[in-house]
Protein backbone atom coordinates (compact mmCIF):
# COMPACT_ATOMS: atom_id res chain seq x y z
CA UNK A 1 0.00 0.00 0.00
CA UNK A 2 1.37 3.38 -1.04
CA UNK A 3 1.52 6.03 1.72
CA UNK A 4 -0.79 9.04 1.47
CA UNK A 5 1.12 12.12 0.18
CA UNK A 6 1.77 15.01 2.54
CA UNK A 7 1.67 18.62 1.35
CA UNK A 8 4.53 20.90 2.43
CA UNK A 9 5.41 24.49 1.61
CA UNK A 10 8.08 26.98 2.51
CA UNK A 11 11.20 28.71 1.26
CA UNK A 12 14.05 26.79 -0.36
CA UNK A 13 16.12 29.98 -0.54
CA UNK A 14 15.89 33.43 1.06
CA UNK A 15 17.09 36.53 -0.76
CA UNK A 16 19.71 38.86 0.66
CA UNK A 17 20.61 36.81 3.75
CA UNK A 18 23.96 35.01 4.07
CA UNK A 19 23.90 31.25 4.56
CA UNK A 20 26.37 29.43 6.81
CA UNK A 21 29.04 29.54 4.08
CA UNK A 22 28.52 33.27 3.47
CA UNK A 23 26.67 32.84 0.16
CA UNK A 24 23.94 35.42 -0.53
CA UNK A 25 21.29 34.75 -3.18
CA UNK A 26 19.90 37.79 -4.97
CA UNK A 27 16.31 38.23 -6.16
CA UNK A 28 15.99 37.01 -9.73
CA UNK A 29 18.77 34.43 -9.37
CA UNK A 30 16.43 31.54 -10.21
CA UNK A 31 14.39 33.18 -12.99
CA UNK A 32 16.19 31.77 -16.04
CA UNK A 33 16.63 28.35 -14.50
CA UNK A 34 12.95 28.03 -13.57
CA UNK A 35 11.95 29.18 -17.07
CA UNK A 36 14.11 26.41 -18.59
CA UNK A 37 13.27 23.72 -16.06
CA UNK A 38 10.10 24.51 -14.08
CA UNK A 39 10.05 21.06 -12.46
CA UNK A 40 13.05 20.32 -10.26
CA UNK A 41 13.47 17.08 -8.30
CA UNK A 42 12.45 16.86 -4.64
CA UNK A 43 15.23 14.82 -3.04
CA UNK A 44 16.40 13.76 0.40
CA UNK A 45 19.78 15.15 1.37
CA UNK A 46 20.89 15.94 -2.22
CA UNK A 47 20.98 12.24 -3.13
CA UNK A 48 19.81 11.74 -6.71
CA UNK A 49 18.56 8.24 -5.94
CA UNK A 50 16.55 9.39 -2.90
CA UNK A 51 13.39 10.97 -4.31
CA UNK A 52 11.01 12.20 -1.62
CA UNK A 53 8.17 13.25 -3.89
CA UNK A 54 7.63 16.15 -6.27
CA UNK A 55 7.48 19.91 -6.21
CA UNK A 56 4.18 21.21 -7.56
CA UNK A 57 5.19 24.87 -7.38
CA UNK A 58 8.48 26.79 -7.35
CA UNK A 59 8.34 30.58 -7.76
CA UNK A 60 10.35 33.61 -6.74
CA UNK A 61 8.53 36.18 -4.63
CA UNK A 62 9.83 39.18 -2.69
CA UNK A 63 11.24 37.00 0.10
CA UNK A 64 12.87 34.10 -1.72
CA UNK A 65 12.23 30.90 -3.64
CA UNK A 66 8.82 29.69 -2.48
CA UNK A 67 8.07 26.00 -2.99
CA UNK A 68 5.10 23.71 -2.49
CA UNK A 69 5.51 19.97 -2.76
CA UNK A 70 4.05 16.55 -2.13
CA UNK A 71 6.06 14.11 -0.04
CA UNK A 72 5.10 10.76 -1.55
CA UNK A 73 7.93 8.39 -0.63
CA UNK A 74 8.08 6.52 2.68
CA UNK A 75 11.66 7.69 3.37
CA UNK A 76 10.62 11.32 2.90
CA UNK A 77 7.58 10.85 5.12
CA UNK A 78 9.77 9.29 7.80
CA UNK A 79 12.15 12.25 7.67
CA UNK A 80 9.24 14.67 8.09
CA UNK A 81 7.79 12.56 10.93
CA UNK A 82 11.19 12.73 12.64
CA UNK A 83 10.92 16.52 12.64
CA UNK A 84 13.03 17.61 9.66
CA UNK A 85 11.87 21.02 8.44
CA UNK A 86 14.86 22.25 6.40
CA UNK A 87 15.25 22.80 2.67
CA UNK A 88 18.47 23.03 0.69
CA UNK A 89 19.07 23.94 -2.93
CA UNK A 90 21.37 22.04 -5.25
CA UNK A 91 22.67 24.42 -7.92
CA UNK A 92 25.48 25.49 -10.20
CA UNK A 93 26.50 29.14 -9.87
CA UNK A 94 26.24 30.96 -13.22
CA UNK A 95 26.80 34.64 -12.37
CA UNK A 96 28.45 35.49 -9.07
CA UNK A 97 31.04 37.65 -7.32
CA UNK A 98 33.10 37.09 -4.19
CA UNK A 99 31.89 38.85 -1.05
CA UNK A 100 34.39 40.72 1.13
CA UNK A 101 32.84 39.05 4.19
CA UNK A 102 33.30 35.60 2.64
CA UNK A 103 31.11 33.53 0.39
CA UNK A 104 29.60 34.59 -2.91
CA UNK A 105 26.96 37.01 -4.12
CA UNK A 106 24.84 34.78 -6.40
CA UNK A 107 23.11 36.77 -9.14
CA UNK A 108 22.16 33.76 -11.30
CA UNK A 109 22.13 30.06 -10.54
CA UNK A 110 21.14 26.91 -12.41
CA UNK A 111 18.78 25.16 -9.97
CA UNK A 112 19.28 21.39 -10.15
CA UNK A 113 17.21 20.11 -7.22
CA UNK A 114 15.71 21.02 -3.86
CA UNK A 115 16.20 18.66 -0.94
CA UNK A 116 14.64 17.95 2.41
CA UNK A 117 17.34 18.25 5.09
CA UNK A 118 17.57 18.32 8.85
CA UNK A 119 20.06 21.21 8.98
CA UNK A 120 19.83 23.71 6.09
CA UNK A 121 22.82 25.88 5.13
CA UNK A 122 20.38 28.82 4.95
CA UNK A 123 18.82 28.78 8.42
CA UNK A 124 15.69 30.49 7.06
CA UNK A 125 15.11 27.85 4.35
CA UNK A 126 12.32 25.99 6.11
CA UNK A 127 9.06 24.30 5.27
CA UNK A 128 5.80 23.67 7.06
CA UNK A 129 3.61 20.61 6.85
CA UNK A 130 0.21 21.62 5.56
CA UNK A 131 -1.43 18.25 6.25
CA UNK A 132 -0.24 17.32 9.77
CA UNK A 133 -2.73 14.49 10.27
CA UNK A 134 -1.25 12.54 7.38
CA UNK A 135 2.26 12.91 8.83
CA UNK A 136 1.28 11.51 12.21
CA UNK A 137 -0.41 8.46 10.69
CA UNK A 138 1.85 5.43 10.63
Amino acid sequence: MRPEPVLIEGYASVFGRPDMSGDVVRAGAFARSLARRPEVPLLIGHRETARAGRWVRAVEDGYGLFVRGLIEDAAGLNLVRAGARGLSIGFFPKVWTLRAAGGRELAEVDLVEISLVSEPMQRLALFEVMGAGAVRAA
